[in-house]
C-alpha cells in the first residue's frame, strides 16, 4: 500500500474521479502487466500500480483500493501458473489461504485502532533484515525443513496469518514478506517460497479487496480493464520464476527490498 494512509479510506467520503481516456487506461494496463509480473516474483507491484493510479486523476484512497481491486488477478494468475509447475504445496495453501484471508481481515480492522504511520520505522527495519536474509541464507536441500516436519503446517499458517495481518494494515512488500518467512524459516527454495507465497498473497489481496469494495472505494471501471494486464503479467511472471529458478528470483527479491527500503525511508525522512 506504500505510504499511502489506509485510515483515509476510512475517514473520507466517496470523491470524484476525473475521466480516464482511454489512451490513459490502455498506459495504466501496461503499468498493470508490469506490476503484476513483479509481484508474481518477488512482490511489490504496488510501487508500480499505485503512483501510476495516482498520476491518472484518482484520489489517494480510490488508488489505494483500485489498486487492491486489481491486483488480486494478477495475484491468482501466478498461482495458477505456479501450481501447473507443481510448486505449489496444497497441504500447505489449505492452512495458509485461510490464514492469510483471517489475517487481512484483522489488519484491515486494526488499522481503525492504530496509525500506519507507527509501523513504518519497523518496517522499514523489517525490509533491511530481509534484505540480508536473502543475501545470506540458502535454502534447505530439497523436503528439508527447519521445522519439526509435524510443525510445518503451523508454522506455515501463522507466517501467513502475520504477513496477511500486516497486509491488510498497512501493506508494503507483503508479498516479499511471505517469501522470506517461507525461505527463512521453512526452507524453501527462492521458486517455491514465491509459489507458496502467492497462494497467499491472493488470499490477503481479495480480503482486502472485500473491504474496499465494502466501503466503494474500488472503481471498478478502471479495475477490471487492468485485471486483463494484470493477469497476463502475473502468468508472465511466474513462467519467468520456473523457468529461471532461484537466482533469477533472489535477484528481483533484493530489488523489490531495495526500493521498498528507499520508499519507506524517503516517507519517513522527505528531506528539505
Amino acid at each position: 500500500m506504500l505510504n499511502i494512509e489506509y485510515g483515509a479510506v476510512v475517514s473520507s467520503g466517496f470523491e470524484g474521479v476525473r475521466g480516464v481516456t482511454l489512451p490513459t487506461l490502455l498506459a495504466l494496463a501496461v503499468a498493470a502487466f508490469f506490476a503484476g509480473a513483479m509481484d508474481a516474483i518477488g512482490g511489490g507491484g504496488g510501487l508500480i500500480m499505485v503512483p501510476a493510479l495516482l498520476a491518472a486523476g484518482l484520489p489517494p484512497h480510490l488508488a489505494l483500493g483500485t489498486n487492491k481491486g486489481q491486483s488480486m488477478f494478477g495475484s491468482l494468475a501466478a498461482a495458477v501458473r505456479y501450481a501447473r509447475a507443481g510448486l505449489v504445496d496444497g497441504r500447505a495453501a489449505r492452512a495458509t489461504f485461510p490464514a492469510a484471508f483471517l489475517g487481512a481481515l484483522g489488519g484491515s480492522a486494526l488499522v481503525l485502532i492504530v496509525r500506519p504511520d507507527v509501523l513504518r520505522p519497523l518496517v522499514l527495519l523489517l525490509l533491511i533484515a530481509a534484505a540480508i536474509l536473502f543475501t545470506l541464507v540458502r535454502p534447505q536441500p530439497r523436503g528439508d525443513s527447519r521445522v519439526p516436519p509435524e510443525r510445518i503446517l503451523p508454522v506455515a499458517g501463522l507466517i501467513a496469518l502475520g504477513v496477511g495481518l500486516y497486509d491488510g494494515f498497512f501493506g508494503p512488500g507483503a508479498g516479499t514478506f511471505y517469501i522470506a518467512g517461507f525461505v527463512g524459516l521453512l526452507g524453501l527454495s527462492m521458486a517455491r517460497a514465491s509459489a507458496d507465497a502467492k497462494v497467499a498473497n491472493f488470499a490477503s489481496n481479495v480480503a482486502a479487496a472485500a473491504i474496499f469494495a465494502h466501503r466503494g472505494v474500488i472503481v471498478w471501471s478502471i479495475a477490471l480493464p487492468l485485471a486483463l494486464g494484470q493477469i497476463l503479467g502475473g502468468f508472465v511472471g511466474a513462467h519467468l520464476a520456473v523457468r529461471r529458478g532461484d537466482p533469477f528470483v533472489r535477484a528481483v527479491v533484493l530489488a523489490v527490498v531495495l526500493a521498498l527500503v528507499l520508499k519507506i525511508a524517503h516517507d519517513l525522512y522527505p528531506g528539505p
